[in-house]
């Protein structure tokens, strides 16, 4: 057996980890892992590890998907083997290189061949063992020679600037009258001749030099031009194909959900972006632009995550969700199955709480489930899956307590609950009850069948999917979340035989400490609050946030005199009140940063300390805090949230220096002073709202690829208008999938719709091309082995073939 977590890794950076599965051949995770990606990569990799006490833990396999293959396997499951890992196929990273080839007449007057190889610099080297020393060799190979020479080594940096040239004699001399290039004998040689550049980690330890990557070019290239200067990606070394069984390792289960947007600037959108925002004011609702993308996409899912995130950037959410629940409410027939649905307006109410109500869920349940996933108390109270030793009753008793805590600070949280949650459940309220007037219970229903059966159940069930706790719980502590799930939600849904809604008769059992009135009364009151209008403001009474908090090395900030400015770890914590950092979690805190003290914050150049990941704090009278995340996804998350709290600050500065003051001067602009003004204008902010950092345009683009997607139902769906409104007998089978309840609006508004995304189908068609023209193969941004560009050209010249 084996004890083995899995991490996820840009390249060969590592970004996340999963918790450790111990004694296990077929681990399972179910862990989520969301990041934005902040820099360009070539490989989505994932390292299986067998955790090892003593020794450093062992890799078993890896899995590594190029980039441009993830569309393929985009939001499916799919079993990949693992593969090998092996040094020499472990490549990142470009080099820039300039290549010249020139005939040189020797003091007798005869002519030869010289090649001058120019090493200028690389990039995104990766870093082995928390350091790189890169250096790089150039060999001239062929049949029967082989010449090497070396680039000095650079110290602490993955983007050396060598800027070497090597010299070698390519072509032995020759009678000056020959009009040729080259010697006539000499003339295959050349042809199998090849130049190739290694980069390499200069190590101090005795096992010798780490390979970092390779480039083979053969010299037959430079017959066409004798000078070529590119910058090319790294490969792999060939090292001789060993052939291994593809099934030694086994395999790893993925669902990877890639999506790549290329948003332009706002005035771009604003068409479908209007049309979209006004579809709460659209009657009927079914005519609005909201509500047809709910009915083409295949998923409602799909439709309501850029909706809702939409609605809630332009302040629109609440009338959205009014309108198009208001239109289910009027569907529906019997007052039980109010909302069950997954139908647009549950997806979309799901969505808001879930990105609404984030911080809700964390001071509510949070402390709880963080003890039940540490105390690890027995609660198990089916009587056949009982271990030796435990007692029934003190289990149920155990149960009981859990229940009865939870239940309780839900039913207390009522003044927490987020105001834009409770202007949506009034408005659910007040449909349900004007519908179904004769049911009493239905205004509670309404509510409850959200805020416990979608809301606050699935969080304690699946805690790590809601940010209540980084991993998967463990099996005994999950089946005791599902218990006390089953419970709450039971408790919520306020229906009239309880006992009977358990298929197991142990449950029924259990509910029968709960079955009094006072419950009912607490989930009664607790509904009424949150679903009354005119709310008073319980920000008063805020406590601080936690926004985020974990380790990272920070350098001193020199507040002694003679103090060593050195770097030490330390547990930085971040409210919306403060920014500190202490020893450890739970330490006293060694220095407090309030937020208005908070002027910038910025990357920092790596040269400053030959660091990554590197970003500073800027503080009044210039004082700057250095801090390293641990990858790149945590720099940019501190970063954005960090931005997003001090955002209104009055003093925030417009220039700050992107390097470190450092011997007596400023690394970026060499001002010696170290109160000199920054150098460079600080990059724009975000919004100041903590909760929702939303993009519009970055919404409406996504919204528009799915229009762009399900084209072949929206004109499917202008057609079911035009019968639908000349011919009113039975419906054709194919249209009755839609639901349209005013064909002359919907018809309108589908054709304002298609218009719409052609208008910008053009514009990304148009930005393509003139990227297409302007780009060179062989750039910094598209280095020659870069497969995506290839693909791209192969595209656009497919694309005009057509069009001749």
């Amino acid at each position: 057996m084996r004890d083995c977590y899995c991490t996820v890794n840009l390249d060969q950076e590592e970004v996340f980890r999963t918790k450790i599965v111990e004694k296990s051949l077929c681990p399972f995770y179910g862990e989520d892992f969301y990041c934005e990606i902040p820099r360009t990569f070539r490989h989505l990799s994932f390292y299986i590890f067998d955790r090892d006490v003593f020794r450093r833990d062992s890799i078993i396999g890896k899995v590594a998907i190029q980039k441009e293959d993830l569309q393929k396997y985009h939001n499916r499951d799919t079993w990949f083997q693992l593969q090998h890992v092996d040094a020499d196929s472990e490549v990142q990273g470009k080099v820039h290189l300039e290549l010249r080839l020139s005939e040189v007449i020797t003091d007798t007057g005869v002519v030869c061949h010289k090649l001058a190889t120019r090493v200028l610099e690389c990039q995104g080297l990766p870093i082995v063992n928390g350091q790189c020393d890169p250096y790089a060799t150039v060999t001239l190979a062929g049949p029967s020679r082989s010449e090497a020479k070396k680039t000095k080594v650079k110290k602490k940096t993955n983007n050396p600037h060598f800027d070497e040239v090597f010299y070698f004699e390519v072509t032995r001399p020759s009678s000056y009258n020959k009009k040729s290039h080259f010697d006539i004998e000499d003339v295959d040689e050349v042809d199998k001749m090849e130049i190739r550049v290694d980069l390499w980690n200069a190590s101090n330890l005795k096992f010798g030099d780490e390979f970092l990557g390779e480039l083979r070019l053969p010299l037959k290239f430079l017959r066409q031009s004798s000078s070529y200067e590119a910058w090319y990606f790294l490969q792999p070394r060939d090292n001789g194909n060993k052939s291994l069984k593809p099934d030694d390792l086994g395999s790893l289960r993925l669902n990877v959900v890639y999506t790549e947007d290329h948003v332009f600037s706002s005035d771009y959108y604003s068409p479908l972006r209007d049309l979209l925002l006004k579809s709460a004011d659209v009657e009927p609702v079914s005519a609005s632009a909201a509500h047809i993308l709910g009915e083409v996409c295949r998923e409602k899912q799909e439709a309501a995550i850029p909706l809702v995130r939409l609605f809630l950037h332009y302040g629109r959410i609440v009338p959205f969700i009014s309108a198009i629940a208001n239109a289910e409410v009027k569907r529906t027939q019997d007052p039980n199955t109010i909302f069950r649905g997954n139908s647009l307006t549950s997806k979309c109410i799901d969505e808001t709480m879930k990105l609404a109500g984030m911080h809700y869920l964390q001071v509510t349940l949070k402390p709880i489930i963080d003890e039940i996933c540490q105390v690890h108390k027995p609660c198990e109270i089916d009587p056949v899956k009982l271990k030796d030793g435990e007692n029934l009753e003190n289990n149920r008793e155990n149960l009981r307590q859990y229940v009865d805590r939870i239940f309780t600070v839900i039913t207390k949280s009522g003044v927490s609950c987020p105001t834009v949650m409770c202007d949506i459940f009034f408005s659910l309220r007040e449909s349900a009850a004007k519908r179904f007037q004769g049911d009493l219970d239905v205004r509670y229903t309404a509510v409850s069948s959200f805020i416990f059966l979608r809301f606050f159940a699935p969080a304690i069930l699946s805690p790590n999917l809601f940010q209540l706790t980084p991993h998967h719980p463990d099996p005994q502590t999950s089946r005791t979340l599902t218990l006390i799930s089953k419970t709450i939600q039971t408790l919520g849904s306020l229906s009239k035989s309880k006992s009977a809604n358990f298929k197991e008769s142990y449950m029924a059992t259990f509910y029968d400490y709960f079955n009094e009135q006072k419950y009912a009364d607490a989930v009664k009151n607790f509904l009424d609050l949150i679903s009354s209008s005119g709310r008073r403001d319980h920000k008063s009474i805020e406590q601080p946030i936690l926004l985020k908090e974990g380790f990272m090395i920070k350098r001193a900030q020199g507040r002694k005199r003679f103090g060593m400015k050195n770097f030490k770890k330390r547990w930085f914590r971040l409210t919306n009140h403060e920014f500190t950092y202490q020893k450890s979690k739970g330490d006293h805190p060694l220095c407090s940063i309030p937020i208005e003290n908070i002027l910038a914050v910025e990357r920092l150049e790596e040269e400053s300390f030959k660091m990554k990941n590197m970003f500073q704090v800027i503080q009044p009278e210039r004082r700057v805090l250095y801090i390293q995340a641990n990858n790149c996804v945590e720099a940019k998350d501190w970063i954005d949230i960090l931005t997003k709290v001090s955002q209104c600050n009055k003093k925030r500065l417009t220039v700050y220096h992107p390097s470190a003051y450092l011997n007596g001067h400023w690394l970026c602009c060499k001002a010696t002073a170290d109160n000199t003004p920054g150098c460079t204008p600080c990059t724009g902010g975000l919004p100041a709202n903590i909760q929702l950092d939303i993009d519009g345009d970055r919404e409406t683009e996504r919204i528009y690829s799915l229009f762009n997607l399900y084209m072949p139902k929206l004109e499917k769906m202008q057609e079911a208008c035009g019968s639908k409104s000349v011919y009113d007998g039975p419906e054709e089978e194919e249209y009755s999938t839609f639901i349209i309840d005013d064909p002359k609006e919907t018809y309108k508004t589908l054709k304002l719709i298609i218009e719409g995304v052609g208008t910008l189908e053009q514009e990304h068609a148009q930005y393509k091309r003139d990227k297409f023209k302007k780009t060179k193969y062989g750039s910094q941004e598209h280095p020659i082995g870069d497969k995506s560009f290839q693909t791209y050209i192969r595209q656009q010249s497919e694309i005009s073939a057509h069009s001749i």
